[in-house]
């Protein structure tokens, strides 16, 4: 138990409840899911929701069996009921944070941007900060400032099914309108489909990214768990779930079967360290630089240095010049032109560095 992170949970219930509902098509709040998601990041020690719950009477109930203390916040003359829960929840999580120090993280349910600056203190207190919110009514602000957000449409558990109750409505006119919900399924699940394996090459690209990043700031080897941190630093709404694969070990798995990753035995059980495949060095890589180059100008002309590495990557996900000692893509391009590989020169009238093949 001394190893599990300690979680306080504060639930800004009006806005999660009343984003549910609008963008659910009227289905009700659901605290299981949000349970069931941080039972598996740790204990969770505290749980508070904020509202005048004369406006959710029937949600007390709910949330009572799931053991949440109720704050209430009545409506005043004259005052914003709003505004009077938001402040009382950030001054409660600010005195919870220097109270229990052996509270190791904070989770706010709210897709609110005034909740930015909570998240930032909370976060300079050294906590750890998750943010829950309904992805349609979650300001663009919240997420990046949290060390993890968690959108609550994607939680195993909720039944997001607005669509077709969307595509009923529709039907209730006459004759020409019944056949228009019937193709829409197949156009909406086709492509569904077929972005997925796209969604998980840009994945493969990112995570090899960050792997010779961190490879590259420090001596020590790359676990899987550090990695997932990382990813989440860089992308709080990051989530192997998104991409079809039930957990971060299956996703590096799918990667180390398509050569994008090598893996080996970590410092700990289910933590295998993580690197970068050998691809036979620079030569491969300048070769792959001629070939990319040699496709875009199969007809003549130049291709522009700007937007070229992202060509490369697409032909092959794992590279990276820094894997091969280049601090930069310029840097890459101008040693494989020193090689004959490529002829590389700087475009006044375009502002960008032309590149053309060199025979092998």
């Amino acid at each position: 138990m001394d190893q599990e992170d300690r979680i306080a949970l504060f639930l800004d219930y009006e806005n999660l409840a009343l984003g549910v509902r609008d963008h659910h098509g009227g289905r009700p709040f659901d605290f299981r899911p949000i349970a069931d998601a941080l039972a598996e990041r740790g204990r969770v020690v505290v749980r508070r929701a904020y509202a005048d719950w004369s406006y959710f009477d029937e949600d007390r109930r709910m949330l009572t069996r799931s053991h949440v203390e109720l704050i209430e916040i009545p409506q005043r003359m004259g005052a914003s009921r709003k505004n009077a829960a938001d402040i009382k929840m950030a001054v409660d999580a600010v005195e919870l944070a220097f109270e229990r120090g052996y509270i190791s993280t904070f989770v706010i349910c709210t897709g609110d941007s005034d909740f930015t600056p909570l998240v930032h203190k909370l976060r300079e207190l050294n906590k750890r900060v998750i943010g829950v919110g309904v992805e349609k009514s979650t300001s663009a602000l919240l997420p990046p400032a949290c060390d993890e957000f968690l959108y609550y449409d994607r939680l195993e558990g909720v039944d997001v099914s607005p669509p077709p109750a969307r595509r009923t409505r529709p039907a209730r006119s006459t004759g020409p309108a019944a056949p228009e919900p019937a193709p829409e399924p197949p156009v909406e699940t086709a492509p569904t489909a077929e972005e997925s394996p796209r969604d998980v090459d840009t994945l493969a690209v990112q995570l090899v990214q960050t792997v010779a990043g961190m490879q590259g700031s420090s001596s020590g080897e790359v676990t899987a768990s550090g990695l997932k941190r990382a990813l989440l630093r860089k992308d709080p709404t990051f989530s192997e779930s998104d991409y079809g694969f039930r957990t971060f070990g299956e996703l590096l798995r799918h990667l180390a079967q398509h050569n994008v990753v090598e893996l080996a035995a970590g410092p700990a059980k289910g933590d295998p360290e993580v690197s970068l495949p050998e691809r036979g060095g620079r030569e491969v890589a300048f070769d792959l630089l001629r070939s990319v180059v040699a496709d875009l100008t199969a007809e003549g002309g130049t291709v522009a240095l700007s937007g070229l590495k992202d060509q490369l990557r697409r032909a092959r996900p794992d590279f990276s010049e820094k894997k091969l000692g280049y601090r930069s893509f310029l840097q890459f391009c101008k040693d494989a032109a020193t090689g004959g590989v490529v002829e590389l020169r700087w475009s006044p009238d375009d502002g960008d560095y032309l590149l053309t093949p060199q025979p092998a």
